[in-house]
């Protein structure tokens, strides 16, 4: 049983500092006083500052400490110095650097992510309340299989890239006909920023997952910033988003929970003048408090052939890399949603 939880500051007048072995959160309403072995991640969700002290604590605890933009997108990660070896390291550059086998391993991360949304697109099917929505999405499943089909036979980044994109606009058309069942308008995926509710709360929950597989892949000792399908650019965290692909159809179904279940509804975003969305105060609440909860929760992995908790899986699926990268496993095995 895991007994450590991710903080999050979502005050913008919040002041964090370190006092004997524990964060004191001060706010308007006062202080809070959170045991550092008690936690494994802080998240910053506002303009909150965290002291030099505090911030040196986080690290020689290895505690994440990450600051998102009110889409969920990455301001900045900080975390323990890099584990692992040097050895490591170097065979995840030369593998970064070896177009063959870049491409065998973005191959391997679409195939998942396609496999994993043809998945979603038949759960969705057996949930549509009459036979029409039931064929619809069934045929975008049959689309996406199509898709998966041609993987393999991938011979660039760019066609793989390509395969992925087309795939992944068949699969938001099935959200969006699954969501129309349950009275939610979904058209189209949209970011930077997002522009209705479900775009907001999907690009929100991606933000958590990325940070989430920022740490994983530091603590086995890989570089979070030297991907296989996302190539290398400066600032970016490519190899996390390369991880988050395999995982994203799982956010996803927790968005649609969240969604279906009335959770969240149109009360708890905000429409800024330039007509982008983001959750409000209180939507942010009730997905925070989800959020922990779905990562509680066991999902089958077919790979090791038994449940994993979604709070472990993005360690697993790093080390399993690290593994394939130090030539333990002749191919890097991703996660595929059943």
């Amino acid at each position: 049983m895991r007994y450590l939880n991710t903080v999050y500051v979502r005050d913008h007048t919040a002041r964090i500092g370190h006092r004997q072995g524990s964060l004191i959160v001060k706010q308007e309403a006062g202080a809070t006083r959170i045991p550092l072995a008690s936690i494994d991640g802080v998240v910053l969700l506002g303009s909150g500052q965290i002291s030099t002290d505090a911030l040196a604590a986080c690290v020689k605890r290895e505690i994440r400490v990450a600051s998102l933009r009110r889409s969920g997108s990455i301001r900045f990660v900080v975390g323990g110095p890099l584990s692992g070896n040097v050895h490591l390291r170097m065979a995840q550059h030369e593998a970064v650097v070896s177009m063959e086998h870049s491409l065998t391993i973005a191959r391997s991360v679409v195939a998942a992510k396609l496999q994993s949304s043809r998945t979603m697109l038949l759960r969705w099917s057996r949930d549509a309340d009459n036979s029409s929505g039931r064929q619809r999405l069934h045929r975008r499943a049959a689309m996406i299989a199509e898709r998966i089909t041609k993987v393999p036979n991938a011979q660039s980044a760019d066609h793989l890239r390509g395969l992925e994109g087309d795939a992944a606009r068949i699969y938001f058309g099935g959200l969006g006909l699954h969501l129309a069942g349950v009275g939610v308008r979904f058209s189209a995926r949209t970011r930077r920023p997002p522009r209705n509710p479900v775009n907001a709360l999907m690009s929100f929950c991606y933000g958590l997952l990325t940070t989430e597989l920022v740490g994983a892949i530091n603590a086995v000792g890989l570089d979070h910033q030297l991907g296989f399908l996302h190539r290398p650019r400066s600032g970016r965290p490519s190899l996390a988003l390369d991880l988050a692909e395999e995982t994203r159809p799982l956010t996803d179904r927790f968005v649609v929970a969240l969604l279906t279940r009335r959770q969240i509804g149109a009360d708890h975003f905000i429409l800024t003048p330039g007509g982008a969305v983001y959750l409000n105060d209180d939507g942010r609440d009730i997905v925070l408090k989800s959020w922990e909860a779905h990562k509680e929760k066991s999902v089958p992995h077919r790979i090791l052939r038994r449940p994993v908790e979604r709070w472990a899986l993005p360690t697993v699926q790093a080390t399993l890399l690290a593994r394939h990268l130090r030539g333990d496993l002749r191919y890097y095995p991703p996660f595929v949603a059943q």
